[in-house]
């Protein structure tokens, strides 16, 4: 059997433009580990936010423990059944108003991942607190190319009044780096795809990227000397997943490129397009490979998803849903809007498990990306008729490296902060904390 010549974990595969992380390879691993089938993966940490909050009873699963039963909204998860834990009793408190009135959207938005109250301005003083992603990146950042990864659907904006006297910078944000300073999320496929794959700054990114064009090549045709150059040093294995994953990347690149014109065909004069698909589930199911490919390459360990901005009022005809979400999250109990909402919040659980799905794939040694990552898909409104805060939609997917103990509903009390699930998180991420937000404490029984 020809074993793998050892390479070291941030190699690299170069050319002019270029620099392609490769995903972990038994060539990276020390021999004895790979011997005795104790290699250590990193463990990953992702969130996934959805808007508008759900039908309650269409969402929450009936049974205790492992013994629960699906709902109709989380159903298409059930393929994932050992690799779930679904949260009942969380509580974002610091999103009600408190005193400061309405804009239940914005303040949800802002404390999903942060646990604190958003100061009411449509200013530029705005301020709310570091979300859990970023105090993880204070600490595990620098182990990878990319600190974190901010993604979204919806397009920037940092400023304006987007909802009732509230910062449209708070309701188009999930990563805070400080209490004053967003990390504004990517929604072009394309500019993430450069980030991820191209080497240099955004100037020099988008320079390779239209070269690439122009001559209609893949960002593979830049690496392909140094890749075939690093296929004689692996062993069988490691040729085989490299192969794979160039592949993965080939094909993701190609649909990238198809879902916008390209610079080097539009006529004289014509304003490039964004890149984004306009179909909006194409669009999830490309930002969420990015997510695998970055993750799978250990580009970065923290990424954030904006799936939706809360408040949005995006329209789903191919659901035959003719109401916007928004809209119907006031169902006002009208059986059709509550079952028109059921489908949007069916939906997303789709694109979420085909997210899920792409990280199961992944092979680490003798388990999968997804066994190495925790995955938080949920939102700051329970009941979006009502615009509660309790009893919130979480689910929490992968069992970071056997830390978390899946298969289960686990039920706390209301109330209980969804601030003390982020300190379990930081915990198991390396970056432990007595606090943060409106914590109270790790939440128990998570292993």
């Amino acid at each position: 059997m020809i074993r793998s010549t050892h390479i070291p974990r941030r190699t690299f595969l170069r050319g002019l433009g270029t620099a392609l992380a490769l995903p972990a390879l038994e060539a990276m691993l020390p021999a004895r580990a790979v011997a005795t089938g104790n290699a250590k993966f990193p463990t990953r940490m992702a969130f996934v936010y959805i808007p508008n909050g759900v039908i309650p009873e269409k969402w929450h699963v009936k049974g205790k423990g492992s013994d629960f039963q699906f709902s109709h909204i989380l159903e298409p998860l059930k393929a994932h059944r050992e690799d779930l834990l679904i949260f009942s009793g969380l509580a974002h408190t610091k999103a009600r108003s408190n005193g400061d009135g309405a804009g239940d959207h914005a303040r949800a938005n802002a404390t999903f991942l942060t646990g604190r109250q958003a100061r009411k301005t449509a200013g530029a003083d705005i301020r709310v607190g570091v979300s859990v992603d970023q105090l993880a990146a204070q600490k595990i950042g620098d182990k990878t190319r990319l600190p974190s990864l901010e993604l979204s659907s919806d397009g920037r904006r940092m400023s304006g009044n987007c909802d009732s006297g509230y910062s449209c910078a708070y309701q188009f944000n999930l990563a805070w780096k400080s209490e004053t300073t967003p990390l504004p999320p990517e929604s072009d496929p394309r500019l993430v795809f450069e980030r991820l794959f191209s080497n240099g700054k955004d100037r020099e990114r988008n320079e390779s990227r239209v070269r690439r064009e122009r001559y209609k090549k893949s960002i593979l045709d830049f690496v392909l000397e140094d890749a075939k150059a690093l296929e004689k040093k692996l062993g069988y294995t490691d040729q085989r997943k490299l192969d794979e994953y160039l592949t993965s990347v080939r094909e993701l690149e190609k649909r990238v490129t198809a879902s916008g014109v390209s610079s080097a065909e539009l006529p004289e004069g014509f304003k490039k397009p964004a890149g984004k698909p306009r179909d909006f589930g194409a669009h999830v199911r490309m930002m969420g490979d990015m997510m695998a490919l970055a993750f799978q390459t250990d580009s970065t360990r923290i990424a954030t998803y904006l799936l939706a901005h809360d408040g949005d009022n995006r329209s789903y005809p191919h659901l035959g849903v003719k109401g916007g979400h928004h809209s119907l999250s006031h169902h006002r109990n009208n059986s059709r809007n509550i079952a028109d909402l059921t489908k949007i919040n069916r939906f997303h659980c789709e694109l979420f498990a085909h997210f899920l799905d792409r990280l199961k794939s992944i092979k680490e040694g003798d388990e999968t990306l997804l066994d190495h990552s925790m995955i938080v898909y949920g939102g700051a409104i329970g009941d979006g008729n009502r615009h509660s805060h309790h009893d919130l939609p979480v689910v929490l997917a992968g069992k970071a490296n056997g830390a978390i103990k899946t298969g289960r509903h686990a039920t706390y009390p209301t109330e209980t902060p969804m601030a003390n699930l982020f300190l379990n998180m930081l915990d198991i991420m390396g970056a432990p904390r007595e606090r943060m937000g409106d914590s109270t404490g790790q939440l128990k029984g998570l292993a």
